[in-house]
């Protein structure tokens, strides 16, 4: 319907100022019956609004907006107000936000809308993005929960501070008794309060040199209740500020000195040695470890799995790992080790587990048994009697060949024990498990030594 059919009507030029401005309008008689129907908004004759002519207006809506047609139809409450309601539509629904505006003419009813998909779009897109805040919120708040969990309940002294400033950010109650402050606030005060005045000027300048360089080097602090701590800060960033995450260990002077000697030994010693955790993963060699798998520095091991350096792949320090968890300590076992450059070399690891704190290490003790192979190889000429042995091939049963095997088993087995003993053939007998008369049968059989000479 054009503007000019509502020429009859009582203001018509603002009605019809009125129609064109919306995006449809609809004439509706008293008995909320849909005369004519006026589009302002040409998109709208695809969800099929000119049908509507002919049809009751409540019943172009869903069910639940059937109160506010009646409303507008009866002229209840203000008249200014506007009332959304949603028409059932083929490509959906369809919201319209409508104004009743009475004409004065039988009771007709003048009601003008606007198309509100746009904004029903932009406010989905809004609901969404509020969910999505409030998930993000949430998340928020439980990860800032536990942090605040495990950062109160940690048994370490934890002491967050400004990177430029050096203060107190934060500091848990394990640093707050460390440094007997206890419930004191030391919020915003220079991290050097904590130290002794000796070492001050020290300690401001090693978190410098962290927070300019980003390292973390291990240093002892005393705080300045006089105790002393083994002091390690990690650079981090937040809110794009920069802060230091110091971590305070209490050292005991005794426990200090008694171990020293002990981890001076370890380093000093000829065989190799190197500490795990419960994962097999190296805490700590010392050089004949570098030494022996030709490492430079020790942060070139320190992380590695043991795996890498010791055992052939997949055989052997599942072995050694299974023998560690039955019995808690190994002896002995054979294996080899394999060097940063690509070189093999036959090894026997003594391995024993420790638990202290509640946390599991594993102690390695590796040493070369190449060279001792290699000598016992030529004293004994064993490959020249293996050749000799298989020369036997096809001449011979098999049968006929593992007896000669087990006699030169035997026979080497006894050799190696004597030179062992010096000769001593009690010992020998010994160490064979064999009693003297069976040693002494042995001897006879296979012709060694002078047995008319007593031991």
């Amino acid at each position: 319907m054009a503007p000019e059919a509502f020429e009859g009507l009582p203001a018509a030029a603002a009605i019809r100022g009125l129609v064109a401005a919306c995006d449809i309008a609809l004439l509706v008689n008293d008995r909320g019956i849909i005369e004519t129907v006026t589009l302002g908004a040409a998109d709208l004759a695809d969800h099929g609004v000119r049908d509507w002519p002919g049809q009751v207006w409540a019943d172009t809506v869903l069910p639940e907006n059937r109160a506010k047609i009646d409303a507008m139809l009866a002229g209840d409450g203000d008249p200014a107000r506007w009332r959304q309601v949603n028409h059932p539509t083929n490509g959906g629904d369809l919201p319209i936000r409508y104004l009743a505006i009475e004409t004065g003419e039988q009771g007709r009813i003048l009601a003008v809308g606007r198309d509100m998909r746009a904004a029903a779009v932009q406010q989905q897109r809004l609901l969404r993005a509020q969910q999505a805040m409030e998930r993000d919120s949430l998340h928020l708040r439980q990860l800032e929960a536990r942090y605040r969990l495990l950062f109160d309940s940690a048994q370490d002294a934890i002491i967050v501070i400004d990177a430029t400033s050096r203060r107190i950010t934060d500091i848990n109650p394990a640093a707050r008794r460390l440094s007997g402050h206890g419930a004191a606030s030391v919020d915003n005060e220079p991290f050097t309060t904590l130290v002794t005045a000796a070492e001050r000027e020290a300690v401001s300048a090693q978190l410098g040199s962290i927070a300019a360089a980003a390292q973390n080097h291990p240093s002892r602090v005393t705080l300045a209740n006089g105790t002393l701590c083994l002091m390690a800060a990690t650079l981090f960033r937040q809110d794009r500020s920069s802060f230091l995450l110091v971590r305070l260990r209490p050292l005991e002077d005794r426990g200090a000195s008694s171990e020293r000697p002990l981890l001076e030994v370890l380093e000093r010693m000829p065989d190799a040695f190197v500490l795990t955790d419960a994962a097999l993963n190296i805490i700590v060699g010392n050089g004949a470890f570098l030494d022996l798998v030709h490492a430079l520095r020790r942060d070139d091991i320190v992380g590695t799995p043991l795996s890498r350096f010791v055992g052939r792949l997949g055989i052997d320090l599942t072995t050694l790992e299974q023998q560690l968890a039955d019995h808690g300590a190994v002896r002995n076992f054979a294996t080899i080790v394999r060097a940063i450059d690509g070189r093999d070399e036959d090894v026997e690891v003594s391995a024993v587990t420790s638990v202290e704190g509640g946390e599991m290490r594993h102690g390695f003790s590796i040493r070369s048994t190449s060279r001792r192979t290699a000598i016992a190889v030529d004293d004994r000429q064993l490959p020249r009697s293996v050749e000799q042995l298989t020369e036997l091939v096809g001449r011979v049963s098999l049968k006929e060949i593992v007896r000669e095997s087990t006699d030169l088993i035997e026979r080497l087995c006894i050799e190696a024990a004597l030179t062992y003993t010096a000769d001593n053939r009690a010992s020998a007998a010994e160490i064979l498990g064999l009693s003297r008369q069976s040693l002494y049968s042995k001897l006879h059989r296979h012709g060694l030594g002078n047995l008319s000479e007593p031991d």
